[in-house]
């Protein structure tokens, strides 16, 4: 039996960003039984990947404590290969006949294929996400086969990269209307939990649109099984952006004190927004972007990000 051990990322949207060379292992080994090493936020989306052994989930402790933890569940095993995407040394104590370890580019790359430079391969796999079939069957019933599905997701981690969510309500209330880019179609609002407050806006524009709001109602496996039913995904920074671009759903990602080079949905079905700012120059402007407690995307209006969603559409 062939044992993989990939050690991958607590955030869920660089957890999915290095699912590509999840997927890159489980087609080119396939006698290879995988351990998945990972934070608590991503571990549901690794439930059902092929001949998965195990999933080790990595809670951060004090001092790197969690980093024996890993060592001491792991040592025991002797791997064919270790795949570490988190650049520590775990690798090199343990036993392995092939040691894969990420080094970190300076240069502006997307993450997606900076993470199979660990593997040294010329071709950068997608990312992808493994579906249940209780998820495929849960996402049939609450986004039934009918009119197009427009999926929002108003939120982010930080506020500084959250688009103003009565901005979020113009789009969407344009995208629908007669002769819109998508008009008729259903609206999905996605979110995680405490993340409410930030579908409000677009509530208070279509208050008798009939909203599918399932902002913090489903685990991350269902709401990835939903986001492949949709036509189309309009959102923020997040990982969820980066969850419905690994879905092949066609992503608009809305970007302003982000680098879209590192961190842009990733496939040709995605494409990226931006104001008149580029990222180095509002990068400039602050000895700590990720600090600011406000939005950093005012300079994008609703006008760009319709035209750049109806061309992705007539695109895909």
């Amino acid at each position: 039996m062939h044992h993989v051990l990939l050690i991958t990322s607590t955030r869920i949207g660089d957890a999915i960003i290095n699912s590509g060379v999840l997927r890159y292992l489980v087609e080119t080994r396939p006698e290879a039984r995988f351990t998945i090493a990972c934070g608590p936020l991503a571990a549901p989306l690794f439930a059902a990947v092929p001949r998965l052994e195990r999933v080790i989930v990595m809670s951060k402790k004090k001092a790197g404590a969690h980093w024996f933890d890993l060592w001491r569940q792991t040592v025991g095993q002797s791997w064919d290969l270790v795949v570490d995407l988190r650049c520590s040394a775990t690798a090199w104590a343990l036993l392995a006949n092939e040691r894969r370890i990420l080094k970190q580019s300076s240069a502006p790359i997307h993450k997606v294929a900076e993470a199979a430079s660990a593997l040294g391969i010329a071709t950068v796999p997608d990312p992808k996400i493994y579906l249940s079939d209780a998820a495929e069957a849960k996402a049939a019933e609450l986004l039934p086969d009918g009119a197009p599905v427009l999926a929002i997701c108003p939120s982010a981690s930080m506020p500084y990269k959250v688009w103003p969510g009565a901005r979020f309500g113009e789009l969407v209330k344009r995208m629908t209307a007669p002769g819109g880019a998508m008009a008729g179609a259903r609206v999905v609002i996605f979110g995680g939990p405490g993340d409410e407050a930030a579908a409000v806006p677009i509530h208070a524009a279509l208050p008798d649109a009939g909203l599918i709001d399932l902002t913090g109602k489903l685990g991350l496996m269902d709401v990835a099984a939903c986001l492949q039913r949709v036509r189309l995904f309009i959102g923020n920074d997040s990982g969820l952006m980066h969850m419905a671009a690994a879905m092949q759903t066609p992503t608009l990602g809305l970007f302003g004190p982000s680098d879209e080079r590192r961190y842009g949905p990733y496939g040709t079905h995605c494409a990226i927004v931006r104001g008149q700012a580029g990222f180095d120059e509002i990068d400039a402007a602050f000895d700590d972007r990720r600090q600011h407690p406000e939005s950093l995307l005012l300079d994008l209006e609703v006008e760009g990000a319709y035209e750049a969603a109806a061309t992705l559409l007539q695109r895909t």
